[in-house]
């Protein structure tokens, strides 16, 4: 016969974890943004994550532009328009470099589970016709290039 088990010991609801933190719903604006951002640095890679990193630097750097030529004047037109549709026009492409590089498990899930009600978008969710890495890459230098290239001769 086997030996019998020792008796289980109680433990007290409040000291089992269950994991992370989960909110409720009276839950602080602080509570909720701090669990907002720990989910964020946990789950996104980190490519994605220097990709965020440089399109709030160009945020900012727009943002500067825009209040120096508020205040400063924009004496030089041509200099500031050109400096800020730098800024706008590598945020769009940052944004679409991100877009097409980024995994998006939750998407290939759902669009994946349609039973082939749409197959076009179940083998784009798959990643059978989007770019690759690289092509997507190469299409970013590429625009930022000729982005470039356009604001400089447009300074004179």
């Amino acid at each position: 016969m086997p030996p019998k088990r020792p008796a289980a010991t109680t433990i007290p609801p409040s000291t089992l974890s269950s994991g992370p933190k989960t909110l409720t719903t009276n839950s602080s604006i602080y509570d909720i943004a701090h669990h907002v951002w720990q989910q964020y640095v946990a789950t996104t890679p980190q490519r994605t994550l220097l990709l965020d990193a440089f399109m709030a630097f160009l945020v900012l750097v727009g943002g500067i532009q825009f209040v120096y030529c508020v205040v400063a004047g924009n004496y030089p037109f041509n200099a500031f328009l050109s400096g800020f549709c730098a800024a706008v026009g590598q945020f769009v492409l940052t944004a679409s470099l991100r877009m097409q590089t980024s995994t998006d498990q939750s998407a290939k899930s759902v669009s994946s589970s349609s039973k082939g009600n749409n197959l076009k978008s179940v083998a784009v969710a798959d990643g059978e016709d989007s770019p690759s890495h690289e092509r997507a890459f190469a299409d970013y230098i590429f625009g930022s290039l000729i982005l470039h290239f356009f604001c400089i001769n447009f300074i004179n």
